[in-house]
């Protein structure tokens, strides 16, 4: 483990039960990282999503793919302090539901970055198979 959560709250201001990164297990800063997201059956959305087959809400695993994305560029010496906001969401496809038990394994690769504006290439898997990718772009301030 690279980072574990009291580390990950160094960089990004969520909290329980926001917080959507167990660990980060790879980061090459300003490039790539990969974060574990375990999902266990006490998380508190599943109380209304949904209470008779408890489902993961896609919005939540796009917001976790998010949250690695932001410790990638937050982690770089120039934008230490800042935020990370998202600026748009992109080809977003949704493969598989993600339940409790799985282990959502969150990777962003950035593929375009200025200043103050990027794009990360996002995928969350369970095992080998892809339950969510998407294109997330994000502005820092």
């Amino acid at each position: 483990m690279l980072l574990n959560s009291n580390q990950i709250q160094e960089i990004i201001p969520h909290r329980y039960p926001f917080l959507l990164v167990d660990q980060i297990i790879e980061l090459e800063e300003g490039v790539s990282a990969t974060g574990i997201k375990n999902v266990t059956a006490n998380e508190n959305f599943f109380q209304g999503h949904f209470p008779m087959e408890h489902v993961m809400p896609g919005v939540l695993i796009v917001e976790a793919l998010a949250q690695v994305g932001a410790i990638v560029i937050l982690k770089k010496e120039e934008n230490k302090g800042k935020t990370a906001y998202f600026a748009a969401i992109n080809n977003c496809k949704f493969r598989r539901k993600v339940i409790p038990g799985d282990t959502l394994t969150l990777t962003i690769e950035i593929i375009k970055s200025r200043a103050n504006f990027g794009v990360g290439k996002a995928i969350a898997r369970v095992g080998d198979a892809i339950a969510c990718e998407a294109e997330l772009s994000f502005m820092i301030g």
